[in-house]
């Protein structure tokens, strides 16, 4: 098949377009606007851009009424957000806070979840979330697009905190997967989890190359010295 978005008809029961960019990891996101009031979102549009420093980011469409999320206005205005990781175990409270609430509703308490206290920033984190990022908001880039929900806030911020559960590292070190089982979007009403990994090396012996995909910029630097 062949088409053209916004141009040429696809002729299926249902836009293909994001079933093909798959799996995509969930940005759930924590907030508190300027009054302190908490806010909590799942985005399926969310990355890591770089390492070092680590900086992410996360998209956020309009809602159905062409307003700005909740998360973007809180980020903006307080200059913090937080990023938990959502799991296979968390599904059911992911899934609640994705309801388009009202401002001001707190989604923590919707899903029945508890707020853990961050360090660095006003943001509380999900607790039982095994892994979570403190960020500072750096700048939103904002991309047009065909309303009410078209328009997009991409949404980039720093790391400035990391946790992660002690029960998910293994005794070499490692960020246990395969037991945090992450959950992620596809297309559709369809999600998966992480229950399976293979690694593949690149050729070539590169230190600096390796040390740079394993996400070690003490490894990458020490690799260039002469």
């Amino acid at each position: 098949m062949y088409y053209e978005p916004g141009v040429t008809a696809h002729g299926l029961p249902h836009d293909p377009f994001k079933s093909c960019v798959v799996p995509r990891p969930i940005g759930w996101i924590s907030t508190v606007d300027g009054q302190g009031r908490h806010n909590l979102a799942p985005y399926s549009q969310f990355q890591n851009v770089t390492f070092n420093p680590p900086i992410v980011m996360f998209s956020a469409n309009q809602d159905t009424g062409g307003q700005r999320k909740d998360s973007v206005r809180n980020a903006e205005e307080t200059g913090e957000f937080v990023w938990n990781m959502a799991t296979y175990a968390l599904r059911d409270a992911v899934n609640i806070s994705a309801e388009e609430l009202p401002h001001g509703v707190d989604e923590f308490e919707r899903a029945g979840l508890t707020k853990l206290p961050s360090r660095k920033v006003r943001p509380a984190r999900v607790a039982g979330s095994p892994i979570q990022f403190e960020c500072v908001y750096l700048n939103t880039l904002r991309f047009p697009g065909v309303p009410p929900m078209g328009t997009a806030d991409v949404v980039f911020g720093r790391v400035v905190a990391v946790h992660i559960a002690d029960e998910v590292i293994t005794p070499e070190g490692l960020v246990d997967v395969l037991k945090i089982q992450p959950l992620a979007r596809m297309g559709y009403f369809d999600y998966t989890f992480v229950d399976n990994k293979f690694q593949m090396v690149i050729p070539g012996n590169s230190r600096a190359l390796l040390a740079g995909l394993e996400g070690s910029p003490d490894k990458a630097g020490a690799a260039r010295e002469p």
